[in-house]
């Protein structure tokens, strides 16, 4: 028998279903389109599901040129950054966790309006430093500007992480004879990784499907782009091949699929942790 309370949450879960489905139909329809051989694609009356399957899309993206060019592009771009800012937020998250300073509160409040602040108004400026610096068409220029981005938000997760971390941990070990960057090291360090790994995934997503600073520092050097300018690449003057397009778009995707299915656990879980103190 259906209880009042059960009868009360089901609208929570129709509007949950609801949400779900909203959110992940456009990446069903470009995985669908991808499988669906060109005519099925512009059809007048297109099929939820694909009648036949080929993989002709799949070999026209990877066939494109500059594909493996392009990838590791990205790739390095996005992992130096990354790299680059758990570095920096590292140690910025425990001088504001671990100590006490004059301005800490301030510098907390600078890092949450960079990080309120929509990256986007900061093209032109960026790109007039950049030209006049001699930096336009650079992949460290777009490894700066990656690095610039993700790093307030680490700050913030991992600072909020670290002060879920007793002290009474690093002090022990400092009573016997570590230092207190060597507490910090061998004690803190190693709990860190759940924040470490959400912080990084979300630093890589937002590095890796950039498009707007990778289009506009990246002009006259076209071996020096990024994969999502490359995908801009499938429009032409005859039109827009979608089937490449959705596969290569598929392809795109998978990386960061896949790092998130595989650090699912500890993501959920350093979110939580860097949310919860601060």
């Amino acid at each position: 028998m259906t209880t009042p309370r059960a009868l009360r949450r089901i609208p929570i879960h129709v509007a949950a279903t609801l949400t779900v489905v909203v959110c992940l139909f456009p990446v069903y329809w470009m995985v669908a389109t991808a499988f669906k051989p060109s005519r099925d694609i512009q059809s007048e009356h297109p099929q939820l599901l694909p009648q036949s399957w080929t993989l002709d899309h799949f070999r026209r993206a990877i066939d494109a040129d500059g594909f493996g060019l392009f990838w590791r592009n990205s790739l390095l771009v996005t992992v130096s950054a990354v790299l680059l800012a758990l570095l920096v937020a590292l140690g910025a998250s425990f001088a504001v966790a671990r100590m006490r300073w004059r301005g800490r509160r301030q510098f907390m409040l600078m890092v949450f309006v960079a990080q309120m602040a929509p990256w986007e108004s900061l093209i032109i400026p960026v790109y007039i430093i950049s030209r006049d610096t001699g930096m336009l068409d650079r992949l460290p220029t777009l490894t700066l500007v990656y690095f610039m981005m993700t790093l307030p938000f680490t700050i913030v997760v991992l600072r909020g992480f670290i002060a879920t971390i007793p002290a009474e941990l690093e002090e022990s070990a400092q009573v016997d004879g570590c230092t207190r960057v060597g507490a910090f090291r061998h004690i803190a360090f190693p709990l860190l990784a759940p924040g470490l790994m959400a912080t990084s995934l979300f630093g890589y997503i937002t590095a890796w499907n950039e498009f707007a600073y990778a289009n506009f520092l990246i002009i006259k050097q076209q071996d020096q782009r990024t994969l999502p300018v490359w995908l801009s690449s499938f429009h032409n003057t005859f039109g827009t091949d979608w089937g490449a397009t959705m596969a290569a778009s598929t392809l795109f995707a998978l990386p960061a699929l896949v790092i998130f299915l595989v650090l699912q656990r500890h993501v959920t879980s350093g979110f939580a942790a860097g949310a919860v103190k601060g």
